[in-house]
This record gives structure tokens, C-alpha cells and sequence, in this order.
């Protein structure tokens, strides 16, 4: 049997504990952990993906298996097929993102026969978004409990407050 190869993929901006907390579960799944930060302009991004890329590559150093990726344009799938991998890796925090996860697991599926793997989020992470992150970071807020010190102090210097 060869090598069990995921891929978990996000716009991972901000990156914040709750994705933290998949990869870490995500990496004792799998021999190889591809990290894909993916460009989804619709999200407005605050940070480069040269930016996001070296945030997650330092928060991540810990786990051997994991590697992080970018891609620009391609599809989930496509990616994987070519990385090998052997399932998707999603998270589900609540009912909307239930549905839309449903949606793409059966696309993913039915276009390349690769199977998803969803993650629950953890009851104490579930609220945690990147928006609402960005959002009261914004505002002057305290985010400190819901992201990386590292990530919180480029939201800072990103929003020239420090």
C-alpha cells in the first residue's frame, strides 16, 4: 500500500486556531499532509499569498509530514491528482458549512473518484472565522485567543498598529 496523502486546502486569511487544530489532527492521519493555500479573490485577501505561505509554513514546522503549498487557479482536484493524494481534507463548524461541504464532496467525487475526509470543528473553535477575525481586528479587538501570537502580531503590523 502506498503512502496516505491528503490535502487541506483554505484561503488561510487569517490563519486561526481552528485550522491549527485540523492540521494537527489531519497530519496524524495521513503519511503526507499537503497544506494548499488556494487564491479565492472573492475573499479579498488582507495578506499575499507569499505572506499567508510564510505565516503557515512557521506555524506548521512542528508537524514533519505536513507541507505547505500554493496554488493559484487550478481546481482542488486537479491538485490533488497530481500531488497523489488520497483524500480532501474539509472542516464542518456549522450547518451552512455542512452544506456547502456536502455540495463539493460530491463533485470532487464525481469528477475524480477522491474522497473527502470532514473533520468536525472542535465545539470550543467552531465560532472562530478568518472575516470575524479580521473583522474585530479592525475594530481594536483583542484576537489574541482565537489566532497564533505570530499571526496576531502580522494582523497588527498589517493594520499599522504597531
Amino acid at each position: 500500500m502506498g503512502k496516505r496523502i491528503g490535502l487541506y486546502t483554505g484561503t488561510f486569511d487569517v490563519v486561526t486556531n481552528g485550522h491549527l487544530d485540523i492540521i494537527a489532527r489531519s497530519a496524524k492521519l495521513f503519511d503526507i499532509l499537503y497544506v494548499g493555500i488556494f487564491d479565492n479573490a472573492k475573499k479579498n485577501p488582507l495578506f499575499s499569498l507569499v505572506e499567508r505561505q510564510d505565516m503557515l509554513t512557521k506555524l506548521i514546522s512542528q508537524y514533519g509530514n505536513a507541507k505547505v503549498i500554493v496554488h493559484e487557479s487550478e481546481l482542488t482536484v486537479h491538485v490533488a491528482e497530481t500531488l497523489g493524494a488520497s483524500a480532501l481534507v474539509r472542516s464542518i463548524r456549522n450547518v451552512q458549512d455542512l452544506a456547502y461541504e456536502s455540495e463539493m464532496c460530491f463533485f470532487n467525487q464525481q469528477m475524480t473518484g477522491i474522497e473527502t475526509v470532514v473533520l468536525l470543528a472542535n465545539p470550543e473553535l467552531q465560532y472562530i472565522s478568518s472575516s470575524r477575525i479580521k473583522e474585530l481586528a479592525a475594530m481594536g479587538m483583542d484576537i489574541s485567543k482565537w489566532v497564533p501570537e505570530l499571526v496576531s502580531d502580522e494582523l497588527e503590523k498589517k493594520l499599522d498598529r504597531k
